[in-house]
């Protein structure tokens, strides 16, 4: 029924169905730069299991007890630095992104947008394109390199949803892209235009990810092989770049630590001190597992990562774009969502 024009009988109530949609979903953030908000965001996402796999009996006393009572000012502070008239970045760049979908979609897909961890929340939204006819939805987590802390609970809260639902969607997850051609070719571009278009040219470009804790990796999840996979794969496609065959270094490197338990390295912050300690005086950062940019890219690597580099004697320094709505970024993101809907669509 759902494949073919509805040809219902004149008396028959009326079905909303036969529609595809695509709901792309990025990570969170609060809905205001304030402890708050910040406390409330927090509060959703280090009770996640899949964030942090202490056991809740442990866990939860030192969240509620300390965390709670004392990140949130200091978090309100950075998002203060990076919020702006339209609100969280992350949150219009997102919301951007599945507009520019939309346009390139047409009418014959219904796209939305959500947020794991804040709003909108992944269950109104599928209900929304639910409620639109859309009974079959492609969910798009926009997390290049699979973790068990990103993509798959994307997964958990839609099954979440799908679980208290009688009717429910047919349901399609967007892979991990992190070697994906498309993805890898959409990342040289933009990130070649930009190196080309700074003031300075670079000693080194240092590929930052997210950071987990290394008990994640040895216990099994494939996040750290994926990011390595995709700076080698930059890497290469860049090796004939002239930035490159001039002499520009491309290393790698993990944000974002949180907490005392040994996290991925090298770290990007000992990095950046280690580079300018042994004499690199200019040097650029990218952040190629993020789809957007958001608190850990403007704040994070902007402000504090130009502090830790100067600070320890570097000079130049600059932090490029993610891919956000870059038109490589875009013609990436229609290329792979068009492909994870063959079938659905003509």
């Amino acid at each position: 029924m759902t494949w073919q024009p509805q040809a219902l009988p004149s008396d028959h109530p009326a079905v909303h169905s036969g529609n595809v949609g695509v709901l792309v979903v990025n990570l969170g953030t609060p809905e205001a730069p304030t402890p708050k908000a910040v406390k409330t965001y927090l509060k959703e996402f280090l009770s996640d299991r899949r964030v942090v796999e202490i056991p809740p009996i442990a866990w939860q006393p030192i969240l509620r007890g300390i965390i709670l009572n004392t990140r949130p000012k200091k978090s309100a502070h950075a998002y203060q630095q990076v919020w702006t008239e339209d609100g969280s970045p992350l949150a219009f760049i997102t919301k951007a992104q599945a507009e520019g979908l939309q346009e390139r979609l047409g009418g014959g897909v219904h796209v939305e947008w959500a947020m794991r961890y804040g709003k909108p929340t992944i269950g109104d939204q599928l209900q929304k394109l639910m409620n639109a006819g859309c009974d079959r939805i492609l969910l798009a987590p926009l997390y290049p390199q699979y973790s068990g802390a990103t993509t798959a609970t994307v997964v958990d809260k839609a099954a979440d949803k799908l679980k208290a639902m009688r009717w429910q969607t047919a349901l399609r997850t967007l892979p991990p892209y992190h070697d994906d051609p498309a993805y890898i070719g959409a990342l040289v571009s933009d990130l070649t235009t930009q190196l080309e278009g700074l003031d300075f040219t670079p000693e080194v470009l240092l590929l930052s990810f997210h950071g987990m804790p290394q008990r994640t990796h040895d216990l099994g999840d494939p996040y750290h092989c994926h990011c390595r996979k995709t700076a080698r794969l930059v890497s290469e496609a860049m090796a004939d770049h002239p930035l490159v065959t001039g002499g520009m270094r491309i290393e790698t490197s993990f944000q974002s630590r949180f907490g005392p338990a040994k996290w991925l390295e090298p770290a990007t912050d000992d990095t950046l001190e280690a580079e300018a300690a042994a004499g690199t005086k200019r040097l650029a950062i990218a952040a190629p597992g993020f789809s957007a940019d958001c608190l850990e890219t403007l704040e994070e690597l902007v402000i504090q990562g130009k502090e830790q580099f100067q600070d320890a004697g570097g000079e130049d320094f600059a932090v490029l774009s993610c891919l956000n709505t870059s038109a490589p970024g875009m013609d990436m993101l229609e290329h792979i969502i068009r492909r994870e809907l063959s079938g659905w669509t003509g």
